[in-house]
This record gives structure tokens, C-alpha cells and sequence, in this order.
């Protein structure tokens, strides 16, 4: 492959955040193929104090910058360098939104086509674990005299390039760069936030510059799905949407996917933007010989176990009334049977042709019950396949961390860190329904693999 007109671009600042730090440090190298035509570098006065950490770790003193030129000053070199070009950096996010915010600081606006290295040494040897500069430095035996420092940092960057395609097929490097390359602007959020995802499930929060909650949702894997929202090169609108506004992403990883929905949910529900906390379930009980057999009843927060047979699980009352008169209407069956309608003899539907005639004597109440029970059938609760209190447990290995949920009867009566603590919670379940974990327990068993975590208190639990 042949390298086009690349700026390698690297930059010290006071912090990370650059809404709030500045560029102390611009090193710029232009090179063409394997060609470098310039390197450039100068101190920049940041215009405010530089953190003693910040000092220690790249040797930039306040005495350094203070006669400097401010950014302003040697804007124009800098744009001017950058001209046509590749804008290229190790965790180039970091280095353009500086330059960008730098722009925008004295009224100017900067865009450019970019290249992360990072992420081109990712996708060239993903054999590595770790893909940083100083892991470059460390497994490449390359040479540097001063780390931290803005010039020598790009230099490390342009011999690792002209050597990876010195080592790696034309087919592969290739390949790599179409992967690192975005013609998209790097997202604008503090380094620290996008840097530090960890690569395992969890739950994410966007919040925006107040501090609200844009969204909340879960993943398998925080950094790829998080970062990928950030960095899509060429991003949907649905994705724009998500991203818009967002000035902070906190995370919070968990042990596994049901740890991670069960959190998701716990967060949403104390959010004011998405209420309500909890949402309503009403479903229909099927008690034999009852008139009428049907009754209507609310499931949130009950106990399962004095349910009976119970079919839909509906967000309100006036939802689990509009499928019954669904499944009235398909059926023939009776509205005034069922409890829909009031009355003696036979019912509207019945005059119209819709109803089979129980109203009227021409079936029995049975033979209509059971062809009621038979329409139904797909809307009936699942029966709990355990035979009683079950732990669910995940293990995520490489982080160290285990979660052991326990439910019965599909509630969910806590999630713990220790198998013994969810074992005590079995000891004396207070079961309270709740539609939205009975949803998304159903879902996570019935992926591959999940059924066979499930433990009971004594015995290993099969599902029934």
C-alpha cells in the first residue's frame, strides 16, 4: 500500500478534557509514501497552569510556556501543515478534538479526514492484548529518547507505520486502514471517557451537558458497542440521534447479560425522563365453572403462585380488555360469556352472526370454555420450569467479577456477589411480580447455554 499525504499529529495538554485543558505541545511530521518532507514541532503557552502530575509525566514546565506563543499565534502554521492531508495520532480522537476545540477558541472551524493508529495496529495484530504507545514502543525494541514529548511521540507513530507495511501483506494493510480511517468528526467527550471502556457486559448512560440522562442501555461488550455509536464511519441517522448532545458516557460493568439488563433496569427506573418506574401488568384469570370465567386482575406486584391460570401480561386495563375483544371477535365466542358485556339471553354479537350461540343455548358453556381456553392458549403465563427458588449465576473470568440472581415464579428476589448470599435470600422468597424481569428472564434463557447456570438451593435445577 502506498501511504497518501499523511499529518502526523501529536499534542501535550494540561488535562484530558478539551473543553476545559489546553495544548501545551503541537508536533506535526507531513510525509508522502514513505517519504517524510517535514517535521514540525513548537511549546504552546496554554494560558493557564499545567497540574504538577501533567508537569511530572511529560516534563513541560509553566517556566517552559511562559514565553510561548498562545495557540492563536501559530494557528495559521498549524492549519496550513495540515492542508490535504491525512490527520493522523495514536488515539486520534484525543489529539483532533484539542486542535478542533483550539480552533474553535479563537472563532474558526477545522475538520479532516482521520486515522487512528490504535486502531490500525488493532485490526493489523490482533494477536496483541495491548495496542498504546508504549506497548508499540516495548514490543517493536523501538528506540526514544523522550517520552511524553510531542515530536518524538509522532515519530514513533511514522516508523510504526513504514514498518508495518514493511512487515505485513498489502492485502492486510490495507485492510487496517479502511478499518482506522473516518471521514466522520471525532466524537467530543472528555478523553477519559471513551478511552477507559472496558471490554466487557455492562450498562452505559449518556448524559448531556446538564447532566441528564440521554439513554441508558446495555451490552455484551461496552467498549466495541459503545465506541463503535462514536466512531461509525459512516453513521445512520438512528445513530446521529443516539450520539447528538451526548457530553458524557458513564458505564457500569457487571458480570454478565442478565446482570447487565437487570441493572439497565434498575437505572432507568431512577431516572426522571424514564418513568414510569415500573410498568403496569393485567392479566386474565380462567377459573372453570365461574360466571363469568373470566376475570380481569391486575399482576404487578403480586405473588404468581395464587395466579391459577393466568393469560397475557398487558400494560394496563384498557389494553388486556381490547385483546380479549380481539379474541372474542376471531373466535365466535361470547362477549357476554366472557364478561365483556352485560345482559340476560342472547347477546348483540350472536343477533350479528359473530357469536356461536352459548347466549342462546346452541352450545353448552363448556364446549364455549374450551374453545375459549384454545384461543388463549398462546397468551397463557409460562408455568416456572424450576422446582422451586433458583440462582442464576455469571462468571465474567478475566474481570474477576460474579453475580448470583435468584427468582421464583418468575420474580426476582435480589441479585448478590457471593453464592452464599443469594442462598440465604432462598431461605424466606417474598415474591412481587414484575413484567419487564419476566420479560427479560424469558429472553436471556432462552439463549444457548444460559438454562444450565440455573442452581436450587440443595440440588442442581433442570427445567421442567
Amino acid at each position: 500500500m502506498h501511504y497518501p499525504r499523511l499529518a502526523i499529529v501529536d499534542l501535550e495538554t494540561t488535562g484530558a478534557d478539551p473543553t476545559r485543558d489546553r495544548i501545551t505541545e503541537i508536533a506535526i511530521l507531513i510525509t508522502e509514501g514513505d517519504t517524510l518532507i517535514e517535521q514540525w514541532s513548537t511549546l504552546v503557552n496554554p494560558g493557564i497552569p499545567i497540574p504538577w502530575r501533567i508537569q511530572e509525566l511529560i516534563g513541560i514546565s509553566d517556566e517552559m510556556v511562559a514565553d510561548a506563543p498562545g495557540f492563536a499565534n501559530v494557528a495559521t502554521a498549524v492549519r496550513q501543515r495540515l492542508a490535504d492531508a491525512i490527520f493522523v495520532a495514536h488515539n486520534v480522537r484525543f489529539d483532533y478534538n484539542f486542535l478542533r476545540a483550539a480552533f474553535e477558541q479563537i472563532g474558526e472551524s477545522f475538520h479532516a479526514p482521520a486515522l487512528c493508529s490504535v486502531k490500525f495496529s488493532r485490526a493489523l495484530y490482533p494477536q496483541f492484548p495491548r495496542h498504546g504507545l508504549d506497548a508499540i514502543i516495548e514490543r517493536h525494541g523501538y528506540a526514544i529518547s523522550s517520552r511524553h514529548r510531542a515530536l518524538d511521540d509522532a515519530q514513533i507513530v511514522w516508523q510504526f507505520l513504514q514498518e508495518s507495511r514493511r512487515d505485513q501483506s498489502a492485502e492486510a494493510v490495507t485492510r487496517a486502514w479502511s478499518r482506522a480511517l473516518s471521514d466522520a468528526p471525532q466524537p467530543r467527550l472528555p478523553a477519559g471517557d471513551l478511552e477507559a471502556l472496558p471490554e466487557c457486559a455492562g450498562v452505559f448512560v449518556f448524559r448531556n451537558a446538564h447532566g441528564h440522562a440521554l439513554e441508558i442501555g446495555h451490552s455484551r461488550n461496552l467498549r466495541a458497542d459503545v465506541l463503535g455509536l462514536f466512531t461509525a464511519r459512516k453513521a445512520d441517522a438512528r445513530t446521529k440521534k443516539r450520539t447528538t448532545g451526548v457530553q458524557h458516557v458513564e458505564t457500569f460493568p457487571t458480570a454478565g447479560e442478565l446482570d447487565a439488563s437487570l441493572r439497565e433496569l434498575q437505572l432507568a427506573r431512577h431516572e426522571p425522563r424514564f418513568k414510569p418506574r415500573q410498568e403496569a401488568a393485567w392479566g386474565w384469570r380462567f377459573t372453570l365453572q365461574a360466571d363469568p370465567p373470566l376475570q380481569l386482575q391486575e399482576l404487578s406486584a403480586s405473588d404468581p403462585l395464587n395466579w391459577g391460570d393466568t393469560f397475557g401480561c398487558l400494560r394496563g386495563e384498557l389494553e388486556a380488555k381490547k385483546l380479549l375483544r380481539d379474541v372474542v371477535a376471531k373466535n365466535r365466542l361470547c362477549p357476554r360469556r366472557v364478561g365483556l358485556e352485560i345482559g340476560k339471553g342472547a347477546c348483540h354479537s350472536h343477533a350479528l352472526g359473530k357469536c356461536a350461540g352459548v347466549c342462546a343455548g346452541k352450545e353448552t358453556a363448556a364446549e364455549h370454555d374450551l374453545r375459549l381456553l384454545t384461543a388463549l392458549a398462546g397468551l397463557k403465563l409460562r408455568t416456572w420450569p424450576y422446582p422451586g427458588p433458583t440462582i442464576f449465576a455469571e462468571q465474567d473470568e478475566a474481570h474477576s467479577r460474579s453475580a448470583f440472581h435468584v427468582f421464583d415464579q418468575w420474580c426476582h428476589l435480589g441479585s448478590f456477589n457471593t453464592h452464599e448470599e443469594a442462598l440465604a435470600c432462598m431461605s424466606a422468597p417474598e415474591r412481587r411480580f414484575d413484567a419487564e424481569k419476566y420479560r427479560l428472564l424469558q429472553r436471556w434463557l432462552a439463549q444457548p447455554g444460559h438454562a444450565d447456570n440455573a442452581q436450587g438451593s440443595l440440588l442442581q435445577a433442570t427445567p421442567s
